[in-house]
């Protein structure tokens, strides 16, 4: 368990860190956030041709890895990309509660920023209470809803489109 006080390390993922990060994709899937069927065996890679190491931003806390953001382009449009897009945020249980995930929305702002971008947007599932807040607060607003776009766990989801100019 991290120290109440102790603030996350963020960095850009490593090609080592693909078992990690697979790994706890795998711990921290659910229909709270995850559009797609539970991870069966055998597992897709977690880096692959559309998401690098270096599309992905890392938390550690003593030395261990605790999330990640994943920060990708909406569309592969030469007239989107000024625009970049959060399209995974993972944080490990035990971690929750520590600013990790804060720390990870506030990097990846930073790190579009870095990277040219004029905008951040991002997805998130209507009935994500906490996400929504955490986003709500670090300056997303809503652009867009997509009523019941998805059906999950035996009911219809809104989909919220969220962004931020930069």
């Amino acid at each position: 368990m991290p120290e109440p006080h102790q603030s996350p390390y963020i960095r850009i993922a490593l090609p080592d860190d693909e078992e990690e990060l697979s790994l706890l994709d795998r711990r921290t899937w659910s229909h709270l956030h995850a559009v797609t069927p539970r991870p069966q065996p055998p597992y897709s890679p977690f880096f692959d041709g559309r998401h690098a190491p270096g599309d992905h931003l890392v938390a550690e806390l003593n030395r261990r890895v605790v999330g990640y953001v994943r920060l990708g382009f909406p569309t592969p449009l030469a007239s989107n990309a000024h625009v970049r897009q959060i399209q995974g945020l993972a944080v490990a249980d035990e971690a929750r509660g520590h600013g990790v995930g804060r720390a990870l929305i506030r990097a990846a702002v930073e790190e579009a920023r870095r990277r040219g971008a004029r905008r951040l947007t991002l997805r998130v599932l209507g009935h994500n209470t906490p996400a929504r807040k955490l986003y709500e607060s670090e300056g997303f607003v809503v652009e867009g809803v997509l009523p019941e776009e998805f059906y999950l766990d035996g009911r219809y989801v809104d989909d919220v489109i969220m962004g931020q100019g930069l």
